[in-house]
């Protein structure tokens, strides 16, 4: 065991790699703190997080300001403790997404500290369950996409060995949604999955109309269909919902998927490591789901969930999006459309802190100790 001596906060904006929209937003820019936890013994853990464009700025405040100078002098090992004093330290503020993805950014870097003081990999030191996963990509199934470029993305991503496509709805009508959907599956035939996104945009009569066209393409699951604070009306639709619903990447706290799972209002959680606070509070879902006999399929962040979803036995499957190409010198170990998780110690992303020093927001770095 050894305290914390230092703690170092910055953040990068990061340009996504294709356009990247859906039925509410466009994915125009990643801001992406970091944090760099020093312990005595000179061992250094990074963590991180990320934002669709807006209130990185306001999640760095919080970290300098608030969570980490709370962190200096504590015992590196005792994570629990140091999130649930983090969380009671912000509790005025939580609930929510800019606390849980500053506790997220220092919560993922106890846990790197933690394994390469260990020199375990993540994926063992969490749970060791499996040493790879299936993959199923969103990157060509994006909203503005035309359907010939659906199809060819499908097809390519079938012949690298991936499980599954996920396609992007919320078209103005149901007849757009279908046309695209009925290509895609003509196209890659019955043994591929075929996931949609709705990212919370219809009402609940509209979800079932649309859960029923979705059960004609024998669709793997509706993911978001609504609001995701409507935890009833997820509960009204997946009651009488043919296609399996999905959520979790809008949702901030293990309460909110106790009250999904209890009500039945799922099939699928997809808890985000950053939006939920860090991977203290992403395996305590992990094995909540478990319990209930749900899966975990995690959403975005694939080169930090490929070693939480190997951790757990309930995990078939990984994201594939892209994140960190431009500032890590590692890439995701793919072979055969599956993903492997790093075998290195700690979270296994061998970071490019040139490219991420150079990309620093001015006036956000800051030192904490040391």
């Amino acid at each position: 065991m050894a305290r914390i001596v230092k703690a170092e906060v910055l953040m990068v904006d990061l340009q996504p790699q294709v356009v990247r929209t859906d039925a509410i937003q466009s994915f125009v820019s990643q801001e992406t703190p970091f944090v760099r936890l020093t312990d005595a013994d000179g061992v250094v853990g990074t963590g991180y997080s990320y934002t669709i464009g807006t209130g990185g700025p306001a999640v760095i405040s919080l970290l300098r300001d608030t969570l980490l100078p709370r962190v200096i002098g504590r015992e590196a090992e005792e994570i629990e403790s140091l999130w649930r004093d983090l969380l009671l330290a912000t509790h005025a503020t939580a609930v929510g997404a800019i606390t849980s993805l500053a506790l997220a950014t220092v919560d993922t870097a106890l846990w790197d500290l933690r394994c390469l003081r260990a020199r375990q990999p993540l994926w063992r030191m969490a749970g060791g369950a499996k040493p790879s996963v299936p993959l199923y990509s969103t990157e060509g199934g994006w909203l503005h996409i035309e359907t010939e470029a659906l199809v060819a993305d499908a097809l390519d991503m079938k012949a690298r060995g991936f499980a599954g496509s996920k396609i992007k709805i919320g078209k103005p009508t149901l007849a757009a949604d279908r046309e695209r959907l009925a290509a895609v599956r003509a196209a890659v035939g019955d043994d591929y999955s075929v996931l949609v996104d709705a990212n919370q945009s219809f009402t609940l009569s509209e979800a079932r109309r649309r859960a029923d066209m979705l059960a004609e393409f024998d669709i793997g699951w509706f993911e978001e269909p609504m609001p995701a604070d409507d935890v009833g009306a997820h509960a009204v639709l997946a009651a009488g919902s043919p296609v399996p619903i999905a959520v979790g990447e809008s949702m901030y706290s293990l309460s909110q998927f106790k009250d999904y799972l209890a009500m039945g209002a799922c099939s699928i959680v997809q808890a985000d490591v950053a939006r939920i606070g860090g991977i203290t509070p992403w395996l305590k879902v992990a094995h909540m789901a478990e319990a209930f006999n749900v899966s975990i399929c995690p959403h975005f962040l694939m080169e930090l969930h490929v070693s939480l979803t190997c951790a757990v036995p309930n995990a078939p499957m990984l994201e594939y999006i892209p994140q960190l190409d431009e500032i890590a010198h590692s890439r995701l170990d793919i072979r055969d459309g599956r993903a492997h998780a790093p075998d290195a110690p700690g979270l296994g992303i061998d970071w490019n802190w040139d490219a991420i020093n150079g990309r620093a927001v001015a006036g956000l770095s800051a030192q904490i100790g040391g």
